[in-house]
């Protein structure tokens, strides 16, 4: 891969200023440790800038002064209709300086696709770069980076993408195939920490101690990231600490399940999913996505 300051045609660009729009969970420190990596970063965040600058980056004071003043821009916003508001500011500034916009959002492949193709009518380039991994992978910046854009730019981007990841893959050149690929690999999550929350009640009606079943699990065929991971760091420990609501979830299962429908593809398990993360959120409306095991137990705040 090439270096990030490196163009794909071997000259040099030197002094790149980046911009970092969402300084939430996620964009925060991703943002950081950017930062961390060496590079010139002006960020802004509409719920307040200043308070959640990392140390070391410029505090801009608006959308337009970011797309004034830097190269590359990346976003991390809640979804498709808040990215695709960002960007039209971005389109409307005056003495617009950046060339290039990197959305690192679950946005769903149609609202990444639209975004793509105005950005490209007003000569900005954009990679969709969703990330997969959680706040526990942005703060130790091994997050998944998926991205699809074209292949030049995915290169020259590598060095930002290893300060925030330790895996991109370049799924395609067409803005919108990333998405694809987050929002079943999102579905996949979810599906998983569902299920396991009803197979963990299953084992435990019969008196089997739940740390017992995820032991005997975790070296068995069933073994998966909700089982391995979020089960005995956040729901044993009673934590319930991913940093990623129920209402996230929730709404990435929901733009999975209306992408598969314009696909055409099987929906029955998705179906499923969905209708519980729905009946979750109404549930417990403010929780973290692993408190979907208190729902299904019935120990949530109005139980099933």
């Amino acid at each position: 891969m090439l270096a990030e300051n490196q163009p794909a045609n071997g000259g040099t660009t030197l002094n790149t200023v980046y911009g970092f729009i969402g300084l939430g969970n996620m964009g925060a420190p991703m943002c950081a440790n950017l930062v961390a990596a060496g590079m010139s970063l002006r960020v802004f965040d509409a719920a307040g800038t200043a308070e959640r600058t990392p140390q070391g980056a410029v505090v801009g004071d608006s959308i337009a002064d970011l797309a004034a003043n830097t190269d590359t821009i990346f976003l991390s916003l809640p979804d498709g209709k808040v990215t695709h508001a960002v960007c039209e500011e971005v389109l409307l500034a005056a003495d617009r300086r950046v060339s290039r916009i990197v959305d690192f959002s679950t946005t769903g492949p149609e609202a990444a696709g639209a975004i793509g193709a105005k950005l490209g009518a007003a000569g900005i380039t954009f990679v969709d770069a969703p990330v997969s991994g959680g706040r526990a992978g942005a703060v130790a910046g091994s997050l998944t980076v998926i991205a699809s854009g074209p292949g030049g730019d995915v290169a020259q981007l590598s060095a930002a993408f290893d300060a925030v990841g330790g895996n991109t893959f370049h799924v395609g050149a067409v803005p919108g195939q990333a998405q694809a690929v987050k929002l079943l690999n999102n579905f996949l999550s979810a599906t998983a920490m569902a299920a396991t929350s009803e197979a963990v009640l299953f084992g435990q009606k019969f008196g089997v101690d739940i740390s017992t079943i995820l032991d005997c699990v975790n070296v068995s065929s069933g073994r998966n990231t909700a089982s391995a991971d979020k089960f005995p760091n956040r729901v044993v420990t009673g934590s319930y600490d991913a940093g990623f609501a129920t209402a996230l979830m929730t709404k990435d299962v929901a733009l999975y399940l209306e992408q598969v429908r314009v696909a055409g593809t099987p929906e029955n398990i998705g179906a499923v999913v969905s209708a519980r993360w729905n009946a979750a959120l109404t549930d417990m409306p403010e929780s973290d996505f692993t408190e979907i095991y208190r729902h299904i137990a019935g120990e949530s705040k109005t139980g099933e």
